[in-house]
């Protein structure tokens, strides 16, 4: 085993080296739904082959890797960042798929609506509304590691959303209800425009932001995942989910006949299903923390 790991630098998407975190490491590992034992054993075996310099993506292949060798549906909880940038090239699966998410908490949603402006005419990603709350919803997508998002996006967003804030406080029944905008994005956040935000009441969701309630945070807890989560299918199968305008492991698991749609056949049938079953069921991982 190497000594003195927490002296190691790894090197991130964006190229930027940063110290080994083992700690971290065995947070997402715990997030999949391994035990404390089983994570230390993965870590064990990555503890060996870390170098300097190495990769975050090299780290991460072999923790998929072994964490597969244990459970399929430990390995698709681990891959879930990756999974969510399966959702592309365009980002409008990932606005089907925060739809869904704003349903589970109540949410009445609809996507991809044009609303009239106070001066022109907008296509809004996600509309949602829960009592008095009325919400205009932009995703943000990325298909690749190492972006984020500028305080320009905030920017952008803001001015639109007062445009058609504007319009609807002179709807019947909305001039007393709450108006906001949102920004959800499947990255992350400058500082910049985590202030701007703050300061304008734009409510920012991002990979990890706010702390503890990012879009990570609403996946576990809601036990939603992405039809790209699955280690059973192929990519090309995925897609054709996509294509039929399916997102949720959910979808397929209350319905065999969405699978054998795009030609899966038992006995492998039996093995996704098996996989989108464990997927589905809400885990928290806290309580492993704490042992």
């Amino acid at each position: 085993m190497k000594t003195n790991v927490e002296n190691i630098n790894i090197t991130k998407a964006s190229g930027l080296k940063v110290p080994f975190n083992k700690g971290k490491l065995k947070q997402s590992l715990l997030r999949s739904g391994a035990n404390s034992e089983q994570a230390d054993e993965v870590i064990e075996e990555i503890l060996e082959m870390l170098v300097e310099g190495m990769s975050t993506r090299k780290i991460y292949k072999t923790a998929f890797r072994l964490l597969k060798n244990v459970s399929r549906s430990f390995a698709a909880r681990y891959k879930l960042k990756h999974a969510i940038m399966e959702l592309g090239p365009s980002g409008f699966p990932f606005e089907q798929f925060v739809a869904e998410l704003l349903k589970h908490k109540g949410y009445k949603t609809q996507v991809g609506i044009i609303v009239k402006g106070h001066c022109v005419n907008h296509e809004i990603d996600v509309i949602a509304e829960k009592d008095e709350h009325h919400f205009m919803i932009e995703c943000k997508f990325h298909n690749r590691q190492g972006y984020v998002c500028d305080v320009k996006i905030p920017l952008y967003i803001q001015s639109r959303f007062l445009d058609v804030e504007t319009t609807w406080k002179k709807l019947k029944g909305h001039s007393e209800k709450f108006h906001q905008g949102w920004i959800v994005t499947n990255t992350r956040f400058t500082e910049d425009a985590a202030q701007y935000g703050r300061c304008m009441n734009l409510n920012l969701i991002g990979w990890d932001y706010p702390k503890n309630n990012g879009l990570k945070d609403w996946i576990d807890g809601s036990g939603l995942h992405p039809v790209t989560c699955l280690t059973t299918l192929t990519q090309r199968e995925k897609q054709q989910l996509l294509d039929k305008k399916i997102v949720l492991c959910k979808t397929m698991h209350h319905n065999h006949s969405v699978l054998q749609s795009i030609g899966i056949k038992p006995p492998r049938l039996g093995k996704v299903m098996e996989e989108c079953e464990a997927l589905c069921q809400e885990f928290s991982y806290k309580h492993e923390l704490t042992k």
